[in-house]
């Protein structure tokens, strides 16, 4: 099989990582002739996947063959697909061609497991080493990690990745057991605190170097100490699939919470079920509605930027489901009207980011600007938020929402308009 025929197969095999976000990494650059790559934006050409992401990462699979059954994934064994494999030094050359060509930042491989975990993370790793420092490719580069591979060879990996993901792939022990069966929740808890602890010895011992410097005589120059080297600077994150089993939101977001909490895990990424060829009859005939995976991702904005707890954003009487009309930062806003209206000129941060239509970046001008005046019912048609979402739960020195809480259909008037579908939609 030629390299193109290779690339189609294993790059439309990859389509279903959603994790291969570029954030968190080192800056690095080939200013001045020095290596090759960058994992700055500037100059990149962005390229579109299958499904509409827009990527700027080359993400590809090293082999779609895999040993493993899992249910619910389209590369498993006994999945009817057309295989292909990559040999190392061709993922290398790709990896730099297309960087020459400026379709691309870095790199994102993961694989489907052949011969055993170990074999297959020794040739993941491979391909970060060779491009690291036998090209001194300095983009950015993701790797998918095998939980069941040695510590030795996860070692390997945090040196020469940007960033490691090690899929949950679904939210609780019992949903894995039953669609995954070769794969161990705990190994793969025990993989993540191992990473978490790398990842934490490496920014700790980094930060102490900073802090420290070396007098060295008889000149009396400051000078530094041999750079620690990075593990990971990115971090780690993870990815679960929404859908292929009767998982309730409730229970995705704690266990997000819990990853974000134990394993300080840079992003937890969800991923829609989507129907596979031969399926088993395990798993639901139709994709839960891609809404549905948007709304877990509001809900984990919440939990990580805006102060929200867990279970407090779905809560038990929604039969641990988050609505699919509504935000869920409103949809909490209009269940604890008693919270509101929060005064603009004297509330705490914490409560003016609990107001709907309020992002962090909105939430820092206002305070700024009370600092020096009070807040009026201009100040925010100036930062252009959305006014009718907003006003009902606010008060400034020139306004009062009166008695626009209590009404009974606020809801109502506050939800997205429906709209009409397509006949092919």
């Amino acid at each position: 099989m030629n390299l193109q025929s290779k690339l189609a197969i294993l790059a439309d095999a990859a389509k279903y990582d959603a994790s291969c976000a570029s954030s968190g990494a080192t800056q690095r650059d080939s200013v001045g002739g020095r290596g090759m790559g960058s994992t700055e934006g500037m100059g990149i050409c962005h390229s579109y996947a299958p499904d509409g992401r827009c990527i700027s990462l080359l993400k590809i699979l090293l082999t779609n063959f895999c040993q493993y059954d899992c249910l619910y994934c389209v590369n498993r064994v006994s999945s009817n697909v057309q295989r292909a494999r990559f040999a190392v030094d061709e993922v290398v050359q790709l990896t730099l061609d297309f960087y020459r060509r400026n379709c691309i930042e870095g790199l994102f491989l993961s694989s489907g497991i052949i011969q055993s975990p170990d074999y297959t993370m020794e040739q993941v790793v491979e391909v970060a080493r060779v491009l690291r420092e036998e090209h001194d490719f300095r983009g950015y580069i993701h790797l998918k990690t095998i939980p069941d591979a040695s510590p030795e060879l996860m070692e390997s990996a945090g040196r020469y990745a940007d960033r490691l993901s090690i899929n949950i792939e679904l939210p609780t022990a019992e949903g894995l057991k039953a669609l995954a069966p070769e794969k161990d929740s705990a190994a793969i808890d025990r993989s993540m605190a191992r990473m978490a602890l790398h990842i934490g010895e490496s920014r700790a011992a980094r930060k102490e170097q900073a802090a420290q410097a070396i007098v060295s005589m008889p000149q009396s120059r400051t000078t530094r100490r041999a750079s620690v080297p990075h593990f990971a600077p990115g971090g780690q994150s993870t990815q679960m699939i929404v859908g292929a089993d009767a998982t309730s939101d409730r229970t995705i977001l704690a266990t997000s919470a819990r990853l974000y909490g134990v394993h300080r895990l840079r992003r937890v990424y969800y991923s829609a079920f989507s129907p596979i060829p031969d399926a088993a009859r395990a798993l639901p005939l139709i994709a839960p509605p891609t809404v549905r995976e948007h709304r877990l991702y509001q809900a984990d904005w919440l939990m990580r930027f805006y102060g929200f707890a867990h279970e407090e954003i779905v809560p038990p009487s929604q039969g641990g489901m988050l609505a699919l009309d509504m935000d869920p930062k409103l949809a909490w806003a209009i269940a604890h009207r008693e919270r509101f209206p929060v005064n603009l000129n004297t509330a705490p941060r914490e409560l003016l980011l609990r107001v709907p239509g309020f992002g962090v970046q909105t939430v820092d001008r206002l305070l700024a600007a009370r600092r020096v005046r009070r807040l009026r019912h201009a100040d925010l048609a100036r930062l252009h938020v959305p006014l009718k979402k907003v006003l009902p739960f606010v008060e400034a020195a020139d306004y009062r929402p009166g008695r626009a809480l209590d009404a009974t259909d606020l809801a109502a008037q506050l939800a997205p308009p429906p709209l009409q579908r397509g006949l092919f939609d």
